[in-house]
């Protein structure tokens, strides 16, 4: 049938979605000369916009809906809303699209009045659901009734995890809330979702539908928006509710708006299947039946409201308004927005006198069907309409444009969150609407470019916002063109980082890849995989480069790991020997080859430089073959113990070697020391922390040690620390320390220390009237003095403690003003209290005497030999002096003499007449000192090998033996040779006198 003789009958066609309704609709549209066709929502409209003027041409095709109104000068086809449908408009074809919207309780009566009243002049075409057929077979009687079947089927798959949705799957919420919490949890495990609500301004919905129907997403968000109209490319419908708030209570959907949100699963002839997800019940299998076989209860009444209005005065019109249809199959609808806005402004007494004539209030009813895009309140809705109508019914008879300007610039800030954006652009939406009303507006064209302009500045970074916080814009493109199978463009950049497509996936540190921001499993694995071929050139690039680096590029940690370009290449590992470290590369199995040869062997060669380099002594102990003998064994151990060796765990040893082997041991640097054999060389910070590394390694391989545990070395600077009881047996002597009581010194310190002793035990005056050092004690003992304990870095009993562990052993015993040495400057010796401590500078006698504190000895206390004095292990009790009771003398210490007491000063000086106590060091026979030759005393014949020792206080006080002259009677022999020397130096004498 052709169509110019086409009936004007109306033709239903009806069906359940994916049957092609539409699609036929808009064929038969572009087969007229002229046409027009009336579509649930915008967004539709736009589409068959878009699909009508490719094939008619820009010129022949006109969009009109509530918020945009592109009209040719002589258009042959129009694509509308339903409810922007012009009236005085005639065309050859005409269609209603989804007239089941006609049960809408605020759209509804729309609907029914476009299918009872609007014809097109050769075809009429309605289309919808199955479930509108009896009721249009009541009011329409001579319509036309086409059922079509679906394409594909629609089958049920259960409750599914969101984890476990298939792809190309839509997820629907009956809330914006719930929309964006559902949206962010398919963000990290999936990747990333588009996002669709009926609040969206038409174009952020275009832009999100658009994501998901590339393949940049396989996941949809969405409210019952995607039931009507919206052709996608979905798989699988999951329902994450099934109540929803209709504008006046919770209701349950029934199975007619299921199976219509359901049926988007599926297209054309791809089967679909519907489910539940989240916290929705699983369905009945009724209500499956009737999903899957599209049978649901037939439609038994439609809104309507009274089209033929009166405008003779405000109460006709109410009256009209309320008027009842004379159908049983329509129902009169509840009050819609513009009835509600129309009651509220009629209320201002300044409306009403606006509205005495008809042409007023016609005026008014005009200006309530503005939308009420905000949705805030119907008294805001109504103060918007109220404020247009006075500008309308009053003066000029146009809206202000300074106040419609102010409006449109309120709305002009892309800044805020989700919200605050959808806020703006339900506003901006409105004043589109009013833009597009010509003859309320001076310059309309200029008003409605801006306001258009506006609504997509803010749709787009609408868009932009859901795509930043629900899509991983990287990770969609990734898995586009995996599931498309491509070939993916990757780069690296200099400093390591990964680009794939042009989207930053992670970078290199070393010889491995780090991705960037891993959100989920499946995330990680599309980056490793879209990273896979970059990852593997860069690899073979960076085993090339560092197989030519130069030695400053590489660095050893303390931890033992290689560095290269401030990344970890290889670790240390123990090898044959302590001295000799292996190189295990920290690369994945792509480096292979000879390029993982290459990096080896360029690793090993540095290391093996940078070994020789800070442990030089050690390396030409070893290789010298001209040490052998006890030197060689010497020197074996010394290379074992990393260049350090106590001196008293080889004192046989060194005691045997002839100064010829001691200068072979003593140009590779070896220093023989009083309590250690060294190289101060190693002792250095950068040699330390490569020994200390080394024998963290041999001991990791003999299970004795984690390296990961390993304490931090003293800092630099330090002489000596504290000793902690935690740290690894062996660590303070590889760290250059050796623990003297309770602190660990340093051991070059501890040499120097020596040194100064030495100075003073034996010392002897190199020219007459030369002075004793200060602390040397005539006898071979020593007192202590500022610059040992400067050399240690602690005083009092710590340094006390150290000189006992050296070997040493300290004496009390009383000054009197008859054997006290002569004060002299800085070596005069300083009275002892019977607490340990010195009072170096005294206040003239009759000075005030201090109070005395809980640190110093009250008078007339008794201090035992025991407490004033410990015994040393191995030294017999009688040969140190008892301590008797002390009485504390009466002295005013000055602040400098608290101050050297309290570094226990070894000056000592005498108060004439007051009793103290003088502290004197002396080796022991087991010391550190014991081989050094002493200073000779004269002895008794037969006695001259017998070396001095400190005398006792009984010998002390005993008197000095005197030996009794010889007898003068005794006759001296003439022939001795004392008797001829004393004769001739009487001769001398006596020619001298003459």
């Amino acid at each position: 049938m052709s169509a110019a003789s086409a009936p004007r009958h109306p033709t239903v066609i009806l069906g359940p979605t994916n049957t092609g309704k539409t699609h036929l609709a808009v064929e038969r549209m572009l087969a007229h000369e002229s046409g027009m066709i009336g579509l649930p929502l915008r967004l539709l409209a736009r589409e068959v916009y878009d699909r009508a003027r490719l094939r008619a041409g820009d010129h022949a095709v006109a969009l009109v809906t509530g918020e945009e109104r592109i009209i040719p000068a002589s258009p042959r086809y129009w694509v509308c809303t339903v409810e922007a449908m012009p009236p005085g408009v005639e065309t050859a074809f005409l269609a209603i699209d989804e007239v089941q919207v006609a049960t809408d309780f605020e759209r509804g009566h729309v609907f029914t009045d476009r299918i009872l009243h609007r014809r097109g002049r050769d075809e009429t075409m309605l289309l919808g659901a199955g479930t509108m057929r009896p009721i249009l077979e009541v009011l329409l009687p001579e319509a036309n009734f086409v059922t079509r079947p679906r394409f594909s089927r629609l089958s049920y798959a259960g409750h599914k995890k969101l984890t476990r949705l298939p792809r190309r799957s839509a997820v629907v919420a009956f809330s914006a809330e719930t929309v964006y919490a559902i949206a962010e949890l398919v963000r990290r495990q999936r990747g990333g979702a588009a996002v669709v609500l009926g609040a969206l301004s038409p174009r952020t919905r275009n832009a999100q539908v658009a994501l998901y129907q590339s393949g940049d997403v396989d996941y949809l968000v969405a409210t019952d928006a995607i039931g009507m109209g919206l052709n996608m490319d979905v798989d699988h419908v999951a329902f994450a509710a099934t109540r929803k708030f209709d504008g006046y209570g919770f209701r349950e959907l029934n199975p007619a708006e299921l199976g219509q949100i359901a049926g988007r699963a599926g297209r054309y002839v791809n089967d679909g299947t519907f489910g539940v997800t989240v916290d929705a019940d699983p369905f009945d299998q009724e209500t499956v039946e009737r999903l899957e076989n599209h049978r649901f209860e037939p439609v038994r009444v439609l809104q309507w409201r009274n089209r033929n209005l009166c405008f003779n005065r405000l109460d006709e019109l109410k009256a009209s308004l309320n008027a009842f249809p004379n159908h049983p199959a329509l129902t009169r609808a509840p009050p819609a927005p513009d009835v509600i806005a129309l009651e509220l402004v009629t209320a201002e007494s300044d409306i009403a006198d606006l509205i005495r004539t008809a042409k007023n209030l016609e005026l008014l009813w005009d200006v309530c069907q503005i939308p009420d895009y905000r949705n805030i309140s119907s008294a805001e809705h109504a103060g918007i309409v109220g404020r247009i109508f006075r500008f309308l019914g009053s003066g000029s008879g146009r809206i202000e444009t300074d106040w419609f300007a102010r409006q449109l610039s309120f709305t002009d800030r892309t800044d805020g969150d989700i919200d605050a954006i959808s806020n703006r652009i339900a506003h901006v939406r409105t004043w589109t609407f009013v833009a597009h009303r010509s003859e309320w507006l001076d310059d309309p064209i200029h008003w409605q470019s801006k306001a258009r302009q506006i609504e997509d500045k803010l749709s787009d970074a609408l868009h932009e916002r859901l795509t930043e916080r629900f899509i991983d814009r990287r990770t969609s493109v990734l898995m586009k063109r995996l599931n498309q199978r491509e070939g993916l463009m990757s780069t690296v950049e200099q400093d390591g980082g990964i680009h794939v497509e042009g989207e930053y996936v992670g970078h290199m540190k070393g010889f491995h890849f780090i991705p960037d921001g891993v959100a989920g499993i499946a995330h990680e694995r599309t980056l490793k995989a879209a990273s896979l071929k970059a990852v593997a050139q860069e690899i073979q690039a960076r085993a090339q480069a560092i197989a030519a680096a130069p030695d400053p590029d590489f660095a050893l940690s303390k931890d033992g790991q290689l560095i290269w370009q401030s990344a970890p290449i290889a670790r240390l590992e123990a090898g044959v020997s302590i001295l000799q470290p292996r190189v295990v590369l920290n690369a994945p199995d792509q480096l292979t080859g000879t390029d993982r040869d290459a990096v080896q062997l360029r690793l090993e060669r540095w290391l093996k430089r940078h070994v020789e380099g800070l442990l030089e002594p050690l390396i030409r102990l070893e290789d010298d073959e001209e040490i052998s003998g006890l030197a060689r064994g010497l020197a074996f151990r010394l290379v074992e113990s990393l260049g350090v060796l106590p001196r008293e765990e080889v004192a046989e040893d060194v005691k045997a070697l002839s100064q010829q082997e001691r200068a072979g041991l003593r140009k590779h640097g070896v220093r023989f020391g009083a309590f250690h054999i060294f190289a101060p060389l190693l002792l250095k910070p950068a040699p330390t922390m490569l020994r200390l590394l080394l024998w963290a390694l041999s001991l990791e391989k003999q299970g004795r040690l984690d390296r990961s545990k390993l304490p931090e070395p003293p800092g630099q600077g330090l002489t000596s620390v504290a000793f902690d009881r935690s740290t690894p047996r062996g660590f303070y002597r590889m760290v250059g320390f050796r623990l003297c009581g309770s602190r660990a010194v340093r051991i070059d310190m501890l040499e120097r220390l020596g040194d100064l002793i030495r100075d003073r035990v034996f010392w002897k005056p190199r020219f007459e009237g030369e002075a004793r050092p200060a602390g040397s004690i005539e006898g071979g003992g020593f007192a202590i003095v500022p610059d040992m304990m400067s050399l240690v870095g602690c005083s009092g009993e710590e340094f006390a403690a150290i000189l006992r562990s050296l070997g040493f052993r300290m004496l009390q015993r009383p000054v009197h003003q008859s054997n006290a040495p002569a004060p002299q400057q800085h070596e005069a010796l300083a009275p002892v209290s019977a607490d340990g401590e010195s009072a170096t500078k005294l206040e003239p006698a009759g000075a005030a005497a201090p109070a005395l504190n809980d640190q110093q000895v009250p008078a007339e206390t008794e201090v035992s030999a025991e407490k004033a004095m410990p015994v040393e292990p191995g030294i017999p009790a009688e040969t140190i002096d008892p301590v008797g009771p002390v009485t504390a003398p009466e002295m005013t210490p000055s602040p400098q003499g608290e101050a050297l007491a309290e570094a226990s000063c070894a000056s000592h000086q005498t108060l004439r007449g007051t009793p103290s106590f003088l502290e004197i060091w002396w080796p022991k026979d087991t010391g550190p000192f014991r081989h050094h030759r002493k200073p000779k005393q004269k002895h008794s014949r037969g006695d001259d090998k017998k070396p001095s020792s400190p005398p006792s206080e009984t010998q002390a006080r005993r008197p000095p033996k005197t030996r009794p002259r010889k007898s003068a009677d005794k006759p001296v022999n003439p022939d001795s040779p004392f008797a001829v020397l004393g004769s001739l130096r009487s001769k001398l004498v006596d020619k001298k006198n003459a």
